[in-house]
This record gives structure tokens, C-alpha cells and sequence, in this order.
């Protein structure tokens, strides 16, 4: 059996409302769970469960109030992304982790060609021939996610709410990272884009990805699952 390529040991998250004299509010507690190349864990339980804070701690959006949380990137080298300094969490973000969130956040006038694109390349290197070899796979996947031509000069910041997930979908999917995260990834899409997207995370597989995922619509989740975890049993009694 593969060694896993995500692992979460006893992890918790608490958060700390100071407007409130500094009251403790419990989400998460002792979530322990591994994902292996070639799985699509979909995470299970109601809305306010924990299940989007599970997927940011493993990005390191937040940082976890206990436990560990190791990936296992390309090259071999295991980083326990609880403790991982802000080089490593960069690097890991770059070459292993993909996240589509539920939110497209990019820098604005910047066209989506060259959103996606960037994805691909090292902009501070500005090699003409990978920009041009980035910019026509970006292509490739725009047309795929149905995003007119006419749109592609265009920044997403004028895009419809639909359209700016596909954005995110392609810029944290073009790069074939061996960890992806996806929180409610075709909550915005119509059917069409929503089977492309089944399409994409199938592929993913294929290459031995492991894939951590949230779904609101059950029929795609129960599309890509390859196991499902109940979240809440990662909830304590005060939580």
C-alpha cells in the first residue's frame, strides 16, 4: 500500500473571540484521518461541522491549535505543515498543494489568460517561452471550462459568479500537484461545467493525486468518492 500523502494526527482548532472576553469556541478536536495517491476523500456532516476548516488547516490558512498535519511532497521530503515555516508552507503551496476554494481571489486589471497561466511558470524568471507554453495550456483549459475567448483578456473581477469559479477551478487544477483540495468546487456551475469538473477530478485520480473534497451537491460527491469521513466525530461535546 501507498504511504499516505496527507496525514492528520490529533488535530484540533479552537478560536479565541475577543470581543467576546476572549471566549473559546471549539470546531474541530482529534481529527485523524490519511489520504493516499489515487483517493477522493469527501468530507460528510452538516453546515458549521468543520469541514472548510479542516481543508484550511491543511493549507495553513489557519494554523491548528493542536495535532499535526503531514504532507508528503514529489520529491519525498515530508513537511508537518502545524509547524512549517513560512518558506516551507510557499514552497509546498507552489509544487504539492492545490486549493480551489469557495472564493476567487486574484490581482486585480490582470487578464484571465494570464491568471491561469501563471500557474505554470515562475514570473520573477520571465521566460518568454514558458509564458508562451503556459499561456496556450491556460487556453486549453479555459475552452474546456466553457470561458468565451472573448473574456479570456478580460480580469475575473468582471466575470459572472460562475465564470470566476472556473477561473479558480483551472488555476489550482492546470498544475498537476500531488495534493488537492477542493471546498464546494461547482457550487456556482450548471450541469455542463459540473460534469467537466467531475471529468477533471477523475483525471486526477488517474495520475495519483490524493484529493480532499466538500461537496454540496451529493450526486457529485458521490461521483469522485473513493471514501467518505463523518466530520462529526470530530466534534466534542462543547463544540
Amino acid at each position: 500500500m501507498n504511504p499516505p500523502l496527507l496525514e492528520l494526527r490529533g488535530v484540533a482548532k479552537r478560536f479565541t473571540l475577543h470581543h467576546q472576553s476572549g471566549t473559546e469556541l471549539p470546531v474541530v478536536s482529534n481529527a485523524s484521518f490519511c489520504v493516499r495517491p489515487g483517493e477522493c476523500v469527501v468530507l460528510d456532516g452538516p453546515s458549521g461541522m468543520g469541514k472548510s476548516t479542516l481543508l484550511k488547516m491543511v493549507y495553513a490558512n489557519y494554523r491548528t491549535s493542536a495535532g499535526s498535519i503531514t504532507v508528503q511532497a514529489a520529491d519525498g521530503t515530508v513537511t508537518d505543515v502545524a509547524t512549517a515555516t513560512p518558506r516551507e508552507l510557499v514552497q509546498l503551496r507552489h509544487t504539492t498543494i492545490g486549493y480551489v476554494s469557495q472564493f476567487l481571489r486574484v490581482i486585480p486589471r490582470v487578464a484571465a489568460i494570464d491568471v491561469v497561466a501563471q500557474s505554470l511558470y515562475d514570473p520573477a524568471h520571465n521566460n518568454p517561452q514558458a509564458i508562451a507554453q503556459a499561456q496556450q495550456e491556460a487556453g486549453r483549459w479555459l475552452a474546456r471550462l466553457r470561458i468565451p475567448e472573448r473574456l479570456w483578456a478580460l480580469p475575473p473581477a468582471t466575470f459572472s459568479g460562475g465564470e470566476q469559479q472556473r477561473i479558480n477551478i483551472a488555476c489550482n487544477m492546470i498544475k498537476p500537484r500531488p495534493l488537492l483540495l477542493l471546498d464546494e468546487p461547482t457550487a456556482s456551475l450548471d450541469a455542463a461545467n459540473t460534469q467537466t469538473v467531475i471529468a477533471l477530478i477523475h483525471e486526477a485520480l488517474a495520475r495519483g493525486a490524493a484529493i480532499v473534497g466538500i461537496f454540496h451537491d451529493a450526486d457529485v460527491g458521490q461521483a469522485v468518492a473513493t471514501r467518505r469521513i463523518d466530520v462529526t466525530q470530530f466534534r466534542t461535546e462543547t463544540a
